[in-house]
């Protein structure tokens, strides 16, 4: 079972398992082997909708007894993972923790999907329980956009996280210029001709990003070589691509599954690539919160915390628990 709807349309989709055309597929962030949804892509109406039932009970059990990092850790950890940064001078390196709720009997999965779709009617938005897992998301960083009659390819880098109300720091600026860095060199790779336009603040419901959108033309035989270039970007990962993987995994203390992962999905008209990235998997008795931060030389660990804190109102605040 799987329903979405795309970055402002509000007709729910899912898919028809009566083939075996690969759709929608989940890649984990470390590209482990992604999981498929096969089948026609569908298109529900909204009284379509209504009708469905989504049931908690055949969400799975809790079985895998992680605990979420205390504040205390987590600043400990970040002080570690800052030495790193200045030791190696890294422009950045993206650190992620688990906030894991319990204290609830009972999720109302319809409806806090609902109330997520309604919050962020700018992002992709999904929810999806395959059995062994199931997950629930709203998030609108596009990792690439290919349409197939115009060859043209799409991507954005976006970077840097303040409350709507702020103003931007050198801080943020530092955070999100090397993102952008990193995408324009990957695109060189694969035209001669880059569409770059200048930085915009990008809102995502109570917080906003730093922005910078790319659009290169490209045959579609490429596709596949481009996405693994740029999966992980640095705004999930951090520069260089492979030494900030080994430190995400050496101070993370849980595997970070399809968070920070990517959705494709293709239809007649595009193939589509989306960030996993304000996201939380669902259990019966816990819901596990993933967040995390571009951590830079001039990262304020408490800061970092209080910008955790505030992503993962994303999707707790749409759940409806009792």
């Amino acid at each position: 079972m799987i329903y979405f709807k795309f970055p402002f349309d509000e007709k729910f989709y899912s898919t028809k398992q009566n083939n075996n055309t690969k759709t929608v597929f989940f890649k984990p962030f470390d590209r482990s082997e992604p999981l498929h949804f096969d089948g026609d892509l569908i298109e529900i109406d909204a009284e379509s909708f209504e009708k469905i039932s989504i049931e908690n009970d055949d969400l799975p059990g809790n079985v895998e007894n992680f605990e979420e990092e205390t504040e205390s850790e987590y600043l400990r950890n970040l002080e570690k993972i800052i030495e790193v940064i200045k030791e190696n001078r890294l422009p950045k390196l993206v650190y992620s923790r688990r906030k894991i709720l319990t204290d609830f009997k009972e999720i109302d999965l319809k409806e806090s999907f609902k109330h997520l779709c309604r919050s962020y009617p700018n992002a992709f938005r999904y929810i999806f329980n395959e059995g062994h897992d199931a997950w629930m998301g709203a998030f609108s960083e596009v990792l690439g956009k290919f349409n197939k009659a115009t060859h043209e390819f799409e991507t954005m880098s976006l970077a840097g996280t303040l409350p709507v109300s702020e103003s931007w720091s050198r801080k943020e600026i530092e955070e999100q210029k090397p993102v952008s860095e990193y995408i324009e060199h990957i695109l060189k790779n694969y035209s001669d001709v880059i569409e770059k336009s200048e930085t915009y603040d990008h809102i995502s419901g109570n917080i906003k990003h730093l922005r910078n959108d790319f659009k290169i033309k490209i045959q579609s035989e490429r596709l596949d070589d481009l996405i693994h270039d740029l999966h992980p970007t640095p705004a999930v990962c951090g520069i260089p691509k492979d030494f900030c993987k080994e430190n995400i995994e050496k101070f993370e203390k849980y595997p970070r599954e399809l968070y920070s992962g990517y959705i494709k999905i293709e239809t007649t008209e595009t193939i589509q690539y989306f960030v996993n990235l304000r996201c939380a998997k669902l259990y019966q008795n816990a819901i596990h919160l993933f967040v995390g931060g571009g951590i830079t030389a001039q990262s304020d660990p408490h800061k970092e915390w209080t910008e955790t804190e505030l992503k993962s109102e994303a999707i707790l605040k749409n759940l409806v628990i009792s």
